[in-house]
């Protein structure tokens, strides 16, 4: 049975409802630069208009603080079901996700069991409601033949496994792969995919830290994949997951093929830390291909930026690192590490809001991300003067820690969901009215 999913009757250009519900009030991008504007919301939670005034009321004005577009994540594993609960659960990420300026997740399937079929997304989505504080889509894996139909009927989109990593031990033979992406370009649903082959992983090799990890899994098994999926239809909606290769973006922009990269591969490199804390997939690159990546990420030449948001208990992580979990929690940092960015001026406010808000929004098909009559009325407010170290005392996982540990931040203010706050003064004040969502307008494919 196919989970109930949120249906709107119109899409983001649609003719809001006429009656102002209430006003806010502050500065906003308008072409590029930080201008005063009035954002008036509906009694639907949708953005009714958008101007110097707007009449109407109850008004909030949040003062010389910045309202932007929450955040899409595209990329997060919420451990459920199959826990661990001391790694995350549906509750404490989404509610971290809502800190972090974020109200629309992508939550995948590699979980224990795996969602394979559309009893698996029932049961997922059962999980999900009365109990998320923001709404999810939720993938699916695709490798059952005969279970593609019904299932791409009730998953979000579909993940794509084609090499190995938690929960997933055997990916589909190489031969398999190009069939596959046939079939898919049938069906109308993105495709995300985890792009590492592992014909050429070095599994003669036993790793101790991450540079060892990362010559285990080199970047040439990135390319190797990217290889694979040059072979897929141009009506396919491709993403490919956490790029980590400079040459690998500029290969995908040729394509007019979408991607992300998440801010581990952007500000973390494989010297950054020498336990398993810093383990992930695919690995952290070497120094001169993470400033590379950041470089191409500064020219506004990545599409979507994602977490990856993958905890693991502490515990896990202390084992001998060869035996440890990859993964590293990152749905509460991820914003609130780029608006630190932007802040020193080494980042473009308007590059940030494309890649986190825009983009992933519509990528899966939300109205969502932009400022605009008829978009929904999910926003944050930032402060920019408000900068503070990130520690892990003061972060929602339930994993008890980061890698960002000390690393300065700028969390947002407050976060609104369907124009009602849900965060206010950097504390979750809502309730779990998050809802399972699947794409309502055609995502388009390429970069968006």
């Amino acid at each position: 049975m196919a989970p109930p999913v949120r249906r709107r009757r119109d899409g983001p250009t649609a003719r809001p409802s006429t009656e102002v519900a209430s006003v806010l009030a502050g500065r906003t991008l308008v072409r590029g630069r930080l201008e005063p504007v009035e954002i008036a919301i509906d009694g639907e939670g949708k953005i009714h208009s958008v101007g110097r005034t707007r009449p109407g009321g109850p008004r909030r004005d949040v003062g010389e603080a910045v309202i932007l577009p929450a955040a899409t994540d595209l990329h997060v594993h919420f451990r459920e079901p199959g826990g661990p609960a001391d790694a995350e659960t549906i509750p404490t990420g989404t509610i971290g996700a809502a800190l972090g300026g974020i109200t629309l997740v992508g939550d995948m399937p590699n979980t224990e069991p795996p969602i394979v079929d559309a009893d698996g997304v029932a049961d997922k989505a059962a999980r999900v409601r009365g109990r998320a504080a923001i709404d999810l889509l939720l993938y699916a894996s695709p490798t059952q033949p005969r279970a593609l139909e019904r299932l791409a009927r009730a998953a979000g989109a579909f993940k794509l496994y084609l090499g190995p990593t938690t929960g997933i031990g055997d990916p589909p033979p190489a031969e398999e792969v190009p069939p596959l992406l046939r079939r898919l370009a049938g069906i109308d649903l993105p495709l995300t995919v985890h792009a590492e082959d592992p014909r050429q992983f070095r599994s003669d090799r036993r790793p101790h830290d991450p540079v060892g990890w990362n010559d285990v899994r080199p970047l040439a098994a990135e390319a190797a994949a990217l290889d694979l999926l040059a072979t897929a239809p141009d009506g396919l909606r491709l993403h490919v997951a956490h790029l980590t290769g400079v040459g690998s973006a500029e290969r995908l922009r040729a394509a007019g093929r979408s991607f992300e990269v998440t801010p581990m591969h952007l500000l973390l490199s494989d010297r950054s830390g020498s336990d398993a804390r810093f383990k992930v997939n695919p690995p952290l690159r070497a120094e001169s291909e993470r400033r590379s990546l950041w470089d191409a990420f500064r020219r506004g030449e990545v599409p979507c930026l994602a977490s990856d948001h993958a905890p693991h208990p502490l515990a896990a992580k202390e084992r001998p690192f060869d035996r440890a979990p990859s993964g590293m929690p990152g749905v509460e940092t991820m914003v609130p590490l780029l608006l630190a960015r932007v802040r020193a001026g080494e980042l473009s406010l308007d590059v940030l809001v494309r890649a986190a808000c825009d983009r992933p929004a519509r990528w899966l098909g939300q109205p969502l991300g932009r400022i605009a009559p008829g978009h929904r009325a999910n926003l944050m407010v930032v402060d920019f003067r408000a900068r503070e170290p990130l520690t892990a005392k003061t972060l929602h996982a339930p994993c008890g820690w980061t890698p960002y540990e000390g690393w300065e931040a700028i969390r947002p203010r407050e976060v609104w969901k369907d124009g009602e706050p849900i965060v206010r003064d950097g504390e979750y004040v809502g309730r779990p009215s998050g809802e399972v969502v699947r794409p309502e307008y055609a995502p388009g494919r390429g970069r968006g």
